[in-house]
């Protein structure tokens, strides 16, 4: 399928080339459903995912079980002038010498992989020829057991570090893992959120932003391969001190000043480290949470919606976008008390100025019910329900199921014996 626009008068025109490889299946469950992760994308307007408005075509591969058409694709789209957006989904795979890993087409099996498989360095060899424009490439893999121990060696996707003018994101999950929190409708949770966060902010994201939003979202399981990882991450950071590389802070955002380290660290925490905000620190924050600091990732987040507070106003956009990075910085953490807090607190500010159906407000109440039903704690869990369960009452047009399953664990949890409703 190709969806054109119209050549400017410059000549100039983007380029989104949309490939879906073999789904990864395991006893019968699908891992990666790559033909439904590029019909969801696709919806996404070339030009938002392209980042510019410049017009552009939209080639969307499913189903080809020839590596050739694929190459031929690619050289098309590596040859544009303009920009260049590619994603790829599907299964990793390996030879039988476990030494060059492809991208499984339809068809592809075990014994057929050089022959049906798109080589990773055809991929890579196509985005390295590319003489002018900018290109972003994004990748929603799973590395099948042949392919997860080469992908383990090489601790990244080979030949990505040497691509200049390339942008390259995404994530390879192992053998056997699942999708993530964040998959929905058969859409894998690190896609879903690319599309979310694509569609959500008013002004748009870099790049880097709606990265590290996806990964720090979509509830990846452990020993996933986040590309660029979250140490990649912090040394771009520690290089530009305060800049995350290639994400200025967006219009919307306020221009923050630093923060001295008097920051007042969260209640029981121990004294916290120097938290200077200076500029958009969401890729910091997610390297610091992903490499297991959280302590220091909530220092930091609290003393950047401080000062985003103290510029804007407590209920303001830029203040509950704060806020709600606070809240999946403390799910990450495991703290589910305070994630529903915060979720809640974030979805009663945007009912302030945005109306019961916008979907801002249905994904807040969904995260705090979220995180609200992974407290063990009881005491906890009933202080936050009453609060929750009237938060769900007002949003008519949320899941039914989910006030209902709200009303019936609080319910429960007010009983003595309530250890069915606690784990509900």
């Amino acid at each position: 399928m190709v969806f054109g626009g119209v050549v400017d008068g410059g000549g100039q025109r983007g380029h989104v080339l949309l490939l879906a490889g073999d789904a990864a299946v395991r006893r019968g469950g699908v891992l990666v459903a790559p033909g439904v992760n590029v019909a969801a994308l696709a919806m996404v307007p070339a030009n938002v995912l392209l980042g510019c408005g410049v017009p552009a075509d939209m080639v969307c591969l499913e189903g080809v079980r020839d590596p050739n058409t694929v190459l031929a694709r690619l050289r098309v789209a590596a040859g544009a002038v303009g920009p260049l957006f590619v994603y790829v989904s599907g299964r990793l795979t390996a030879d039988r010498r476990g030494r060059r890993l492809y991208v499984a087409l339809a068809g592809t099996t075990a014994g057929s992989v050089r022959y049906t498989s798109l080589p990773w360095e055809w991929l890579v060899g196509e985005l390295r020829s590319r003489s002018a424009g900018v290109a972003t490439l994004v990748v929603d893999l799973v590395a099948d057991r042949a392919a997860w121990p080469l992908v383990g060696e090489y601790g990244t996707l080979p030949g990505l570090a040497g691509l200049a003018g390339v942008e390259a994101f995404g994530v390879v999950r192992g053998p056997g893992t699942p999708a993530g929190d964040g998959a929905s409708g058969g859409v894998s949770g690190y896609t879903r959120q690319w599309i979310d966060q694509l569609g959500r902010a008013p002004v748009r994201p870099t790049n880097v932003e709606v990265h590290v939003l996806a990964a720090g979202s979509s509830g990846l399981a452990p020993g996933t391969l986040v590309v660029p990882s979250a140490r990649e991450l912090e040394m771009r950071s520690a290089a530009a001190p305060g800049h995350p590389p290639h994400a200025p802070a967006p219009a919307s955002m306020p221009e923050p000043v630093p923060v001295g380290p008097a920051a007042e660290p969260g209640p029981g925490r121990g004294p916290g480290p120097e938290a200077a905000v200076a500029g958009d620190p969401r890729a910091r924050l997610h390297a610091l949470a992903v490499g297991g600091r959280h302590e220091e990732a909530d220092v930091v987040a609290r003393a950047w919606e401080r000062e985003v507070s103290e510029r804007w106003g407590r209920v303001s956009p830029e203040a509950v976008q704060c806020a709600e990075i606070r809240a999946d910085l403390a799910r990450m953490a495991g703290d589910f008390v305070s994630a529903t807090r915060l979720w809640m607190g974030a979805g009663r500010a945007r009912l302030q100025w945005q109306g019961v159906d916008a979907a801002e407000v249905r994904d807040a109440a969904a995260g705090a019910l979220y995180c609200w039903t992974q407290i063990r704690d009881r005491t906890g869990a009933l202080d936050a329900g009453p609060e929750l369960v009237d938060l769900l009452r007002v949003l008519p047009l949320l899941e039914p199921d989910h006030l209902r399953l709200a009303e019936l664990r609080l319910a429960a949890l007010r009983t003595p014996d309530h250890s069915r409703g606690l784990h509900a």
